[in-house]
């Protein structure tokens, strides 16, 4: 028997889910209240001819992008080409500039320029962090954590020390090198995951691996372009697509959801997978079917929002890599803003990527696309005042690290997007950009739960549920929802018979 199953939602977690189940033979539609595919990684096209990703810009773990694309019997470079950055990208400091090579071993040296016995420190942090990587992606984060008795495993259990679940990782980093600049590079690829170096455990150096020894990479025409091929697959096995459609209310009787109110019309399904934001997706049950109330929402740790500007400049903009990381003032000053104080930031640091400078088709030519980002607290008062102020000081180091000159005269299309932005377009938690913090509390089984506990045949999938944030953690946690979709059907035929 065939399940007809629905899917709110079609960010990346979400195509992936309909990916796998379409595989699976379910009749899979999906919702999605917005215009196209993609959630945070959808993009838009303007008049004047600049093609602006809207979100994720950092093509990190390419292995495990392409192991989705494996398990339909392609690869990524069937869909779009690869192109790796070299280098990675600059990151700004008062008085220096780093120019992370895309090579390990120009890496090393750069280490040991920097700081003596660096190169061979960094070499036991990489051989640390890929193990910690291969237990993290193989192990650790494919699973659905209803209990903790998922991790006892040999290879786990055996491999419990080696991955610092309890120490620091900015007291780990410290271990390793002393040079302000190298401890800054390797606590930048975790400051998305929401919470201080200090409060991360250390088993996430397996991401500085994933970055730094995997490289730093871009999908030609792209990051959209992930989502087109995801897209293209959950099509070819048969998943429909149904834009503007908004999922209003989910109904449910006898311990199971029986139908989705779309857009004013009731709709049954066999299985739910919610895509959408966690808490909002539980604002649409009855307060009986919910996993969790508003004071567990509120007593949660969220990893940060943002204010991004998209911009077209009608000008080359010397001296500028496609990324750049604005770290003149300190780190701490600023998650403080984000984690405690709670407000607008006064030394803020900042992102900035030019993606024109590798790939010529997302602006006119001789002119640039650049897309700036700067990480804030949640659910802060938010107006176009406010953007405009952190606009211009953002312009200002702009223009001073690449020398050029008058850049606010030159910009030729601007749209901000910022924490009202991401309430409206994805019902986002107050607002927030990028999940739940990954703190050790919100780890593994401390996570929202993937299944509901009271209805049978809804799952949850995304950034708010296991494994969390980010673009390859969405396709496995896709993946995840996927196979416990079907051990439900599984369950569910055992009965019949």
């Amino acid at each position: 028997m065939t399940k007809k199953t629905a899917i709110i939602g079609s960010g990346i977690s979400g195509l992936s889910a309909a990916a796998y189940l379409a595989k699976e033979g379910h009749l899979v539609h999906v919702f999605e209240k917005n215009s196209s595919a993609g959630g945070r990684a959808r993009q838009f096209i303007t008049e004047n001819g600049y093609t602006f990703d809207m979100g994720p810009s950092w093509y990190w773990m390419p292995d495990i992008i392409d192991r989705f694309f494996r398990d339909f019997g392609h690869g990524a470079t069937d869909f779009y080409e690869l192109t790796a950055l070299d280098p990675q990208f600059d990151m700004i400091f008062p008085d220096s500039t780093l120019s992370v090579p895309g090579t390990y071993p120009q890496l090393r040296a750069m280490f040991e320029t920097i700081e003596r016995g660096a190169g061979n420190r960094l070499d036991a942090f990489m051989m640390a962090a890929k193990y910690k990587y291969e237990v993290s992606m193989l192990e650790f984060v494919n699973k659905p954590c209803h209990t903790w008795w998922e991790f006892v495993s040999p290879k786990i259990v055996a491999s419990a020390l080696k991955l610092d679940l309890l120490s620091s990782f900015r007291s780990y980093v410290k271990k390793y090198f002393s040079d302000p600049r190298l401890i800054a590079l390797m606590e930048f690829p975790v400051i998305f995951l929401g919470a201080s170096p200090k409060d991360i455990p250390a088993m996430y150096s397996f991401m500085a691996y994933g970055g730094y020894a995997l490289g730093t990479w871009y999908p030609m025409g792209g990051f959209h372009e992930v989502v087109k091929a995801m897209k293209a697959i959950s099509e070819q096995l048969g998943a429909r697509f149904y834009f503007n459609h908004t999922v209003e209310h989910i109904r449910a009787d006898r311990g199971m959801v029986t139908e989705l109110v779309i857009n004013g019309q009731a709709h049954r399904f066999d299985a739910v997978v919610a895509s959408s934001d966690y808490h909002h997706t539980e604002t649409l049950l009855e307060k009986k079917y919910r996993n969790y109330d508003d004071r567990y929402w509120s007593s949660r740790t969220f990893a940060p929002s943002c204010l991004i500007y998209y911009l077209g400049f009608n000008v080359k903009i010397p001296n500028l890599k496609h990324h750049t990381l604005f770290f003149e003032h300190d780190l701490d000053t600023h998650i403080n803003d984000i984690y405690i104080n709670r407000k607008w930031p006064e030394k803020p640091l900042f992102y900035a990527c030019c993606p024109s400078k590798t790939d010529p088709s997302v602006a006119p030519e001789h002119h640039e696309n650049v897309f700036l980002l700067m990480p804030l607290a949640t659910g802060i008062h938010d107006s176009e005042p406010i953007r405009e102020r952190y606009l211009s000081e953002m312009i200002h180091r702009l223009e001073k690290h690449t020398g050029a000159s008058d850049l606010a005269k030159q910009i030729d299309y601007k749209k901000s997007y910022c924490i009202s932005d991401f309430l409206q377009d994805y019902n986002a938690y107050r607002g927030n950009a990028y999940g739940l913090a990954n703190t050790l509390r919100q780890t593994a089984v401390w996570k929202p739960s993937i299944k509901n506990r009271k209805l049978a045949n809804l799952f949850y999938t995304g950034q708010l549920t296991v494994p969390g944030p980010g673009v390859p953690p969405s396709i496995i946690s896709g993946n995840i929802a996927a196979t416990e979709v079907n051990k439900l059907k599984l369950h569910r035929y055992e009965k019949a018979v």
